[in-house]
């Protein structure tokens, strides 16, 4: 025999569902094909309390199975069944027990008990058994199951009447939920003495969402002349709503008052005969049309909870760089690019502050050494090189060895600052970047200055004043001789004599103060030729110095950069190969998706054609689809 249209689309989406690895929507699928393929009709009958849902169920069978009154009548749901006898069983369910814990490997989990079933007499029934058995939390479930000899229930229909919904009372309102979930019919009771409240509106959209066959049922019309107009306000309130469900008016007292008048008049004017109408039509129709609607609500709901999930996966893969080894393929391509203008900046600072400090160091050594020949030049303006040379030397030479340990020292700081001038570039790649040496001052920089020379300084000895004292009185004593002897003396007079010695005292003078200046300038320029000497040499070392140590620092940062980008390129190379993988990952695993979402969306279309009264291609479409 040919499996209807149907249960081929809800086999293939316990399939699916179980590609998806979803336990949940398989254990939830097999029940709804165990329900769908069970002959028997299961209506649910809900409401607000005091609707007459009860009184609705005993109409129907033309009986009092259901207990009624002005109190809390249906405490826990009962289940109205044909038998060929009445009979009435309650039935107890505890709530699953833990199971112990896992000694061999083995998954713990919840024993479920078996039902306890008790026996209990019809007039317990109508004395209100479910008040006296209410349920509390964490007892298990409970319910009546009724049995009673009715043509109308004979065929499979099976009535289950339900605790009135209420908002403070989340145990009633589970077990009308968790009935929900195996009804095939859903009448919802509402009185006609008013218009849909607002939980009932809500209460109906709730049901709507999970079930395609729901009935308004307007009970108690015999209440209230004005239950026309109620039943059209609600009908608006419904179509507003956006559910479209039936509306049938009733009057469960007209009903049970043709019954026992057997008045079909009065019959027809209860509604009950377009109620029992739809009943049976649905009973007929549940293998079929029945079926068909509730599979494409059912599949629609699973494509939809299935296709979310991808959906957002293929979201996550369309913008891959947030995350994964592509990310980090971007990071090491960022890394090589900033090791890449890090190597040009450490250079370029390196190679531009050394410039600076070869500048800097040679004017700041001719500063100094020309602050010592002013001091030279002052002091030789006085002092005779003759008599205080060698006190002069010894201050020359100190003055000289501070100078150079200072340009040193200075030369020693600026380097310093330099190394971490350029250090400071790779700061972000650790803080062990400096050399492991240091330039320090020299200690044989005194023996590096030398001992100036004295200069050949000209003493004015005694037989040199004795000639210039001669040379000057014998001009004196003449020309002053010749002038007397106008006067009649002689030559040599007295007055010669002293001319003469005047003269030659002034020229002793003379001769010694020219001398003097010429010894002055004689160790000027020794001085000066001393300290250009010691400028030339002592530049020299400090360049030197300067080379020698931007030619180490060049090699220590150049190979620090070598290191560096070695260690980025083969993580560069790492990143490229993981993210090769991973797209190749991706790609595979979007055509995996793109494909199930093609198969989710044929099951889609199959349900949609399947609830219009088509289908039946669902197998060609997914074969051609792969």
């Amino acid at each position: 025999m040919t499996a209807p249209i149907w249960l081929e689309l809800l086999d293939e989406t316990t399939r699916v569902s179980a590609a998806h690895g979803r336990s949940d929507l398989i254990q939830w699928l097999q029940q709804k094909r165990v329900q769908l393929l069970d002959p028997r009709l299961r209506v649910l009958v809900i409401g607000e309390p005091k609707q007459g849902k009860s009184q609705l169920i005993n109409a129907l069978v033309n009986a009092s199975v259901c207990p009624v009154g002005d109190g809390l009548t249906t405490a826990i749901p009962m289940i109205v069944h044909h038998a060929e006898t009445p009979s009435a069983t309650l039935v107890r369910t505890p709530a699953p027990a833990p199971a112990p814990a896992p000694t061999s490997g083995r998954a713990s989990g919840e024993l479920a008990a078996p039902p306890e079933r008790i026996p209990i007499s019809m007039d317990q029934v109508a004395a209100g058994i479910g008040g006296k058995f209410a349920q509390h939390p964490g007892a298990g479930s409970m319910h009546v199951e009724i049995g009673v000899p009715r043509g109308l229930l004979a065929s499979g229909l099976v009535l289950i009447d339900t605790p009135g919904t209420d908002g403070q009372d989340p145990v009633r309102n589970a077990s009308i939920f968790a009935a929900l979930a195996r009804a095939d019919l859903v009448l919802m009771v509402s009185d006609a003495t008013r218009e849909l409240s607002v939980t009932e509106m809500n209460l109906l959209l709730h049901v709507a969402q999970s079930h395609t066959n729901v009935v308004v049922v307007l009970s108690k019309i015999d209440m209230s002349p004005d239950w026309r107009a109620v039943a059209e306000r609600n009908r608006s309130h419904v179509a507003s709503a956006g559910v479209p469900v039936p509306l049938i008016p009733v009057s469960a007292a007209l009903r049970l008052q043709a019954a026992r008048s057997n008045d079909e008049v009065i019959n027809a004017e209860s509604g009950f005969p377009e109620l029992i109408t739809r009943l049976v039509q649905d009973q007929t129709n549940k293998m079929d049309t029945l079926a068909r609607t509730n599979v494409d609500l059912i599949t629609r709901t699973v494509v939809e909870q299935l296709a979310a999930p991808l959906r957002a996966e293929l979201s996550v893969q369309e913008s891959p760089e947030t995350s994964g080894p592509l990310s980090r393929l971007h990071e090491a391509q960022r890394a090589v690019e900033d090791l890449r203008r890090c190597a040009t900046k450490w250079q370029n600072t390196l190679n531009d502050e050394m410039a600076d400090l070869i500048s800097d160091i040679e004017y700041d050594l001719r500063d100094r050494t020309r602050l010592i020949l002013r001091q030279v030049d002052e002091a030789f303006d006085t002092a005779d090189p003759l008599t205080g040379w060698d006190t002069f030397q010894d201050w020359l030479e100190e003055n000289l060895v501070e100078a150079a340990e200072a340009n040193f020292e200075w030369m020693v700081q600026r380097l310093d600052w330099i190394t971490h001038q350029v250090a400071s570039n790779f700061a972000r790649y650790g803080s062990d970047v400096l050399p492991g040496w240091s330039v320090r001052v020299p200690e044989d920089l005194a023996d590096r200055v030398s001992i100036i020379e004295k200069p050949n300084v000209e003493p004015f000895t005694p037989t040199q004043k004795v000639f210039t004292a001669l040379r000057g009185s014998y001009g004196g004593m003449l020309m002053f001789g010749m002038a007397t002897t106008l006067a009649g003396l002689p030559l040599i007079n007295p007055v010669s004599l002293g001319a003469g010695a005047l003269f030659g005292g002034k020229s002793m003078r003379d001769e010694s103060k020219s001398l003097l200046k010429r010894r002055q300038a004689a160790a000027k320029t020794a001085a000066q030729r001393h300290v250009d000497d010691f400028f030339l040499r002592l530049s020299k070392d400090s360049r030197d110095t300067a080379r020698q140590v931007h030619r180490m620092l060049r090699d220590h940062f150049a190979a620090l950069t070598e290191e560096l980008q070695e260690a980025i390129v083969l993580s560069f190379r790492s990143a490229k190969q993981e993210a090769d993988a991973d797209a190749a990952e991706r790609e595979q695993r979007h055509r995996v998706i793109e494909q199930a979402m093609k198969r989710l969306a044929i099951m889609y279309e199959e349900a949609q054609e399947l609830a219009a009264g088509r289908g039946g291609t669902l197998r060609a479409r997914l074969e051609h689809s792969r």
